[in-house]
């Protein structure tokens, strides 16, 4: 469980710059919880996540996880259990490199907690028995550099490289925004399959509001800084995305 206590952030504080990112923001997240992000530019979703990860540190409040205090926890130890994906396949992968040694780093961050390029023929038929369930034929391109993928390809070994240590928590920022629409679908497609299998708490921020609607069992939308409606399953199911829209004005 991910319980966030009175979250505060603010950017520049003290100056004419000064911004509240985060205000008094808690929630609580259930273990198995796949929960939708919506809310306007600078609503503060991604700041959410910053602080989530440890990338950024709060003004005020307490962060626990499975009732351990992590407010002051380390990014790079944080990393160990906490995913994330970005919304552009380039920022989760390095190019340069090819999908077997990707995922190499991925693992070998996940497992031993520090990073290796050595690929065992144990941990290559591994890699190969995860790539074969997203059905995209990438099991028999491990030694391509993963900068020849197409945007859907690399997303999806991001994907896994993220889940090859089944995370605690599973962080996705706007993980389908940078991808044409057949792609986006079958990203998102994955996702649930990955999420469901593996047991995972996940949050998926998003700006299309019908995605938020159709997955997930919980639905957070944010606004200047706040959480402004935590719905369960039974209420986002009764929503359109006309009835979202009115929160935007808030």
């Amino acid at each position: 469980m991910l319980k966030l206590e009175n979250i505060s952030v603010i950017f520049n504080k003290g100056t004419s710059l000064e911004k509240v990112a985060l205000e008094d923001f808690s929630a609580t997240i259930q273990d198995g919880d796949f929960i939708t992000m919506l809310g306007s530019n600078g609503a503060g979703k991604s700041t959410l996540f910053n602080v989530i990860t440890g990338a950024l540190k709060p003004a005020k409040g307490k962060i626990f996880l499975d009732s351990e205090d992590i407010t002051r926890q380390k990014e790079h130890v944080r990393a160990r259990y906490i995913g994330r994906l970005f919304q552009n396949p380039e920022h989760g992968t390095a190019p340069h490199l090819t999908v077997e040694e990707n995922l190499a780093l991925a693992y070998s961050s996940g497992k031993y907690g520090k990073f290796s390029l050595a690929v065992h023929k144990q941990d290559r038929a591994y890699f190969q028995e995860k790539l074969k369930t997203l059905d995209m034929g990438l099991e028999d391109r491990l030694k391509t550099p993963i900068g020849l993928l197409s945007g859907g390809q690399r997303q999806a070994v991001a994907l896994m490289m993220a889940v090859l240590n089944p995370p605690k928590i599973l962080l996705l920022d706007e993980h389908t925004a940078a991808l044409d629409p057949k792609s986006a679908q079958k990203i998102l497609e994955i996702t649930n399959e990955l999420i469901q299998k593996e047991h995972m708490t996940a949050l998926m921020i998003t700006h299309n509001i019908q995605d938020a609607l159709d997955n997930g069992n919980r639905l957070f939308i944010l606004n200047e800084g706040k959480l402004i409606q935590d719905m369960d399953f039974a209420q986002k199911s009764q929503l359109k995305p006309a009835d979202i829209l009115n929160y935007y004005a808030v």
